[in-house]
């Protein structure tokens, strides 16, 4: 599988999910976020810079726990990270906050 992405080809598992996260750019995350039918907004954009800027320091995905206290911490007031966390992405962590952010499907995962 690929994604065609003004003329380049974006290589992708069977599942639709990245095979390499360094060939993640905006413009991914923008086309797996239109499959997904979710208009990115800035809180959107916090989650998935805050995963690519933890995957870049630690070369592993960060788990679910850590994005949904950098929500709490990022929206401040009455946030309930993890409610947050799935507003923005209502079908789950994995299915598409990973896929937007570029991320391989994890094998195992938990939800924190």
């Amino acid at each position: 599988m690929q994604l065609e992405l003004e003329g380049r080809a974006v290589p992708l598992d069977d599942e639709g999910y990245l095979l390499d996260p360094v060939e993640w750019d905006e413009k991914v995350a923008m086309a797996f976020a239109g499959q997904e039918e979710i208009v990115l907004r800035e809180e959107h954009w916090a989650a998935i810079r805050y995963m690519r800027e933890y995957y870049e320091s630690h070369q592993t995905i960060a788990d679910a726990r850590h994005v949904i206290k950098y929500l709490s911490e990022y929206l401040g007031k009455a946030s309930t990270g993890r409610n947050d966390l799935f507003r923005l992405f209502p079908y789950g962590y994995v299915k598409q906050a990973c896929r937007i952010a570029g991320m391989r499907r994890p094998r195992a995962w938990s939800t924190g």
